[in-house]
């Protein structure tokens, strides 16, 4: 066995997780010149390239990429079997990694957070905001949030929050210029917020109701966004009319700042839901997120949704 080697993949696998030789010198408590030299023995001893880099970005290479699939989970599992050792003493401590898009930090993480802090102190919660969909195991994540109906068959899935509706909305100051759209037709004739996938790359067709049939409509304006919070960002400033989920803009439509427009058309998602694969299920410091979450998804909803499983919903 190549100890040296064994020693120095963690970096590796710092390196792929944070994207950036700076972040992951900052996860580790080394120095950048120190993860420098850790990757360059590792592809001498390995004889290949893991990272393309340029003086802006570090990116895997395919070899890279194959190293990570290779590894990643066996890591993955030390760490878990690890904390369940240190859950021996009573004590919920290390590193949890999730893996989270924009719109769920404020909807379902950030009161998970709140709580854990105040019950298990030792414990910390490394969250990578990420809107692209990716491989949680082989990254380096416990778990990750997305939609329940774009989680794979092969994880448990959590629920985070209530089913919600993805609704159209706009400001009253692009409505007193523009007018309000009477029928999906008419979204035709207005500057609509376009919102691009990252993972496809493709632009995202809003999916509305039309009459009972779910329809997929190509919008077209001046404005394309990877990013539903500037999406909101932009519909309140008055650029004109974007789709986003419900609780994104609930306090907003409260408020009278932003307006739904055509409510039934509106189209009701299955929610946001912790995903994670089986095996990592008991680590201790990914049951007591799971714990919290569902405490507070019970104390929200009234207990009118407990779910643990997307497909029963």
């Amino acid at each position: 066995m190549d100890r040296d080697l064994l020693a120095h993949l963690p970096v590796f696998l710092a390196v792929a997780r944070q994207g950036s030789f700076a972040g992951a010198a900052a996860e580790l408590s080394l120095s950048p010149s120190a993860v420098s030299h850790a990757i360059r023995m590792v592809e001498s001893r390995l004889g290949a390239t893991l990272f393309a880099r340029t003086t802006r970005s570090v990116a895997l290479t395919e070899a890279g990429n194959h190293l990570l699939g290779i590894i990643g989970p066996g890591f993955s599992q030390i760490e878990d079997g690890l904390d369940q050792f240190r859950a021996n003493t009573g004590n919920v401590t290390g590193v949890l990694r999730l893996n989270v898009p924009r719109t769920a930090l404020a909807l379902a993480i950030t009161p998970v957070i709140i709580e854990l802090s105040q019950r298990f102190p030792q414990l910390t919660v490394e969250i990578a905001i990420d809107d692209a969909s990716v491989d949680i195991i082989a990254r380096g994540f416990d778990a990750g949030v997305r939609l329940g109906e774009m989680i794979a068959q092969d994880m448990v899935a959590t629920r985070l929050t209530a089913p919600f509706k993805m609704i159209l909305v706009a400001a009253p100051d692009y409505l007193a210029r523009k007018g309000e759209p009477r029928a999906i037709s008419e979204l035709a004739n207005h500057n609509c917020i376009g919102f691009r996938q990252i993972t496809a790359g493709s632009l995202y067709d809003w999916e509305l109701n039309d009459g009972g049939t779910m329809v997929s409509v190509a919008v077209r304006g001046s404005s394309i966004v990877t990013d539903a919070t500037y999406a909101k960002e932009l519909a309140l400033a008055g650029v004109g009319i974007t789709y986003l989920m419900e609780p994104l803009a609930r306090a907003e439509i409260e408020s009278g700042i932003l307006t739904q427009l055509l409510p039934e058309t509106a189209i009701e998602e299955p929610g946001l839901f912790l995903y994670y694969p089986k095996r990592a299920a008991t680590a201790p410091k990914l049951r007591a997120f799971i714990d919290v979450a569902k405490y507070i998804l019970k104390f929200r909803s009234g207990d009118r949704t407990s779910s643990a499983n997307p497909s029963t919903r």
